[in-house]
C-alpha cells in the first residue's frame, strides 16, 4: 500500500517540481532583463541608445568601450562622477557601521533584559514602521535645520541610525539564542560590555551580515532624503548626480548607463562577500527557539 501511495504521488510531485522551476526561472529572467540590457546599453554610442533604448538585440558592430573611456578618461564629467562615488562609498560606510552597532544594543537591551516598559517600548519601535516617511519628512527637514547638518554627511546619515526594522530583526534573532550564555557569563565575572560585545556579538555575525547587505543597499540607493539635504554639487551623492546628467539642454545617456553599471559593482561585491550569511541570517531571525 505504501509503495502505491508513493508512487501515485510521484507524478504530481514531478509536475509541481517543474511547475515550480518553471516559475523560478521566469523570475529570474525577469529580474535579470534590466542588468542585461543595462549593461549591453553602456557598450553602445549615446545615438544607438536612443534609438533602441533598453533592448536584448545589438548590433556587435556597433559595440564601443567609448564609454567607459569616457568616464575613466579623466575629464570634467569623469572627475564629477568620481566624486560622487566617493559621496556615495562614505555616506554607505558610515551609515552601515553605525545603524548596525546601535541597532544592536538597542535590540540587544529589549532582549536580554527583563524590565516593565520592554514590551511597551518594543511595541513604540514597531509602531513607527507604520509611519510612511513622507509624514516624517518635514519635521526632520526642520530638526536638521535647526542641528545646522544641512548639507553635510550626517545630515544625511543621522535619521537611519536606528532603523526599527533593523532592531526587529535583531531582536527576533537574539531571540533565539540561549540566555543561559549570559548567565553564565556572569557567574564568571564577566561584566555586562564583555558579554554583549565578545560573547553575543560574535554569534549574531549572520544578522549582521544580513542587515549589512540590507542597510547598504538602502543607503547606496537613497536618493529623496540626500536631495534635500545635501545642496553642493560637491556633496551629492552618485544617485542624485547621476540624475543631474539629464538636462533640458542635452542629456548623457552614454555617461548615464555607463556610470549606472559601474555604481552596481559596490553592492554586489557585498553580496558575493557575505551571501553565505544571508540564509543563516535570515532563517534565524525567522523562528524563535
Amino acid at each position: 500500500m505504501k509503495k502505491q501511495r508513493t508512487l501515485s504521488r510521484s507524478p504530481k510531485r514531478i509536475a509541481l517540481t517543474i511547475l515550480g522551476t518553471g516559475f523560478f526561472v521566469i523570475l529570474c529572467l525577469i529580474i535579470a532583463f534590466p542588468i542585461v540590457a543595462g549593461l549591453l546599453a553602456s557598450f553602445r554610442p549615446g545615438t544607438e541608445l536612443i534609438r533602441r533604448g533598453l533592448a536584448l538585440d545589438f548590433d556587435i558592430s556597433t559595440m564601443t568601450l567609448a564609454n567607459y573611456t569616457y568616464l575613466f578618461g579623466g575629464n570634467v564629467d569623469s572627475q564629477k562622477y568620481f566624486m560622487w562615488y566617493k559621496n556615495s562609498l562614505i555616506i554607505t560606510l558610515v551609515s552601515v557601521v553605525l545603524t548596525l552597532l546601535i541597532c544592536y544594543f538597542v535590540a540587544y537591551g529589549l532582549t536580554m533584559y527583563d524590565f516593565k516598559l520592554r514590551n511597551l517600548l518594543f511595541t513604540l519601535v514597531i509602531a513607527t514602521m507604520m509611519v510612511p516617511f513622507e509624514i516624517l519628512m518635514l519635521p526632520l527637514y526642520k530638526e536638521i535645520i535647526k542641528l545646522h547638518l544641512i548639507d553635510t554627511y550626517f545630515g544625511v546619515i543621522v535619521i537611519g541610525l536606528c532603523s526599527a526594522s533593523t532592531i526587529f530583526f535583531f531582536r527576533q534573532y537574539l531571540g533565539g539564542l540561549p540566555k543561559d550564555l549570559l548567565s553564565a557569563a556572569r557567574i564568571d565575572g564577566a561584566n555586562e560590555y564583555y558579554i554583549s560585545v565578545k560573547i553575543i556579538l560574535p554569534l549574531a555575525k549572520p544578522a549582521f551580515a544580513s542587515m549589512g547587505i540590507l542597510c547598504a543597499m538602502g543607503a547606496w540607493n537613497a536618493i529623496l532624503w540626500p536631495l534635500l539635504v545635501l545642496k553642493g554639487a560637491e556633496k551629492f551623492t552618485l544617485p542624485i548626480g547621476l540624475n543631474t546628467l539629464l538636462t533640458p539642454y542635452g542629456n548623457n545617456y552614454d555617461v548615464l548607463i555607463a556610470g549606472s553599471m559601474f555604481g552596481i559593482l559596490p553592492i554586489f561585491i557585498i553580496f558575493l562577500l557575505f551571501q553565505k550569511y544571508i540564509i543563516d541570517g535570515m532563517t534565524a531571525g525567522a523562528v524563535k527557539g
